[in-house]
């Protein structure tokens, strides 16, 4: 069994006799009734997607994965390959199974991934929590325009946008956290 504060990104779980898989957290809520978890998760066997809030304390039943250690081998249209490194077997993922994760995906990394896998079909990927990315797009920074935390849209070199500092400029190398996808700090070499 697992507890509603244990679940994770990548953690699978039964709900209302459905199996079913988080791809985001999108926070915690607190009111009178108490904690109010907020998940995006995706039925594992139907591929929707649906946000879920869950209360503070549930339990579910566990969902089992097999997990083998993989590479983004292409990305061809909306179809994603990965390469197991030591059968060298090919499995592919569309861009709307693997949800949020897709944006943080580039076959020009050299990263080890953790394909899941449900019944033999691969179903979600792990990824580390930082990844590297590059800016292609952003607006100038304005020194002394605001007070405080200011941020801007940037555009990833995978297509996704996120909110980076006003200090940071186009074609930098930034981290993101994949389970927020938030900006971390400035790569380092």
């Amino acid at each position: 069994m697992i507890t509603t504060g244990e679940i994770r990104v990548g953690s699978a779980f039964m709900f209302e006799n459905a199996p079913l898989m988080v791809q985001r957290m999108l926070g915690q809520k607190s009111g009178r009734a108490g904690m109010v978890t907020r998940l995006r998760v995706r039925n594992i066997v139907t591929g929707q997607t649906q946000d879920l809030g869950l209360d503070a304390g549930e339990k579910f039943e566990e969902v089992e994965l097999d997990e083998h250690t993989m590479k983004l081998s292409y990305i061809d249209g909306e179809t994603y390959v990965f390469m197991d490194q030591e059968s060298y077997e090919q499995f592919e993922m569309t861009k709307e199974a693997l949800g949020d994760n897709a944006g943080y995906l580039s076959p020009d990394d050299d990263v080890d991934l953790v394909i899941t896998f449900y019944n033999g079909a691969p179903v979600g990927v792990k990824l580390p929590v930082n990844v590297k990315r590059k800016i292609v797009y952003c607006e100038p920074g304005v020194k002394g325009n605001t007070s405080g935390k200011a941020t801007k849209p940037a555009k990833l070199d995978t297509g996704i946008e996120v909110q980076v500092p006003l200090f940071i400029d186009e074609g930098e190398d930034i981290m993101i956290d994949t389970r927020t996808g938030d900006f971390v700090e400035r790569a380092k070499d």
